[in-house]
């Protein structure tokens, strides 16, 4: 099968897959990446595919910070990368929760995963196709986002990863795709098992 490298794209989960676990980040501060993370969304960049954030962002909607602290967080995200010569397309992130949080914050949304919201709109912004991309998660909600749009589903052992999948599988609906040790090996699958080469 040939591959359109300009409608690939790699959606990441951010914490736990992109960045440390620390539960809710409430301060820039608090933020760091995870060790090859740069490094993996480097190689995206270099092949041209679209390397993108989809974040579930539900502190806002709880009450536990004011929107513009995701936005903070974000640029350090993004100040991190450009430091080691990578960056992001786009970054896309849900603030809603159905269940608790007060005017625009609490609505049953097509934009929290597992619901695929977050992967069309980057499929509509940059012409994707999600048959072709990616959903790279600690979570199998990751994974069940991507199946959704019928895209492939990675699930990392960092973050929630490890304990999701030796705990959890019995509880699978969904299967993923491939299962790596972090994103960079993630990223490593994409580009060689799936013959994804050098443009000419």
């Amino acid at each position: 099968m040939t591959v359109d490298l300009d409608k690939v794209g790699v959606f990441m989960d951010r914490d736990g897959t992109v960045s440390k676990e620390i539960g809710y980040v409430n301060h820039a501060a608090r933020y760091e990446l995870l060790p090859r993370t740069a490094a993996a969304i480097k190689l995206l960049n270099e092949k041209g595919i679209k390397a993108l954030l989809a974040t579930n962002q539900a502190g806002v909607a709880r009450g536990y910070f004011p929107e513009e602290r995701i936005t903070e967080v974000h640029q350090k995200l993004e100040r991190l990368l450009a430091e080691e010569n990578a960056y992001l397309d786009k970054i896309y992130y849900c603030k809603h929760h159905p269940d608790v949080g007060e005017g625009e914050y609490r609505q049953d949304c097509e934009c929290r995963k597992p619901k695929p919201g977050l992967l069309k709109q980057g499929a509509e912004d940059f012409d994707l196709d999600l048959e072709q991309s990616y959903m790279i998660g600690d979570k199998i909600s990751d994974v069940e986002a991507a199946k959704r749009v019928g895209a492939q589903g990675i699930l990392v052992l960092t973050g929630y990863g490890r304990g999701v999948y030796e705990y959890e599988q019995d509880q699978w609906t969904v299967q993923p795709d491939y299962i790596a040790e972090d994103l960079y090996e993630a990223v490593e699958w994409i580009l060689g098992e799936q013959r994804i080469k050098d443009r000419g």
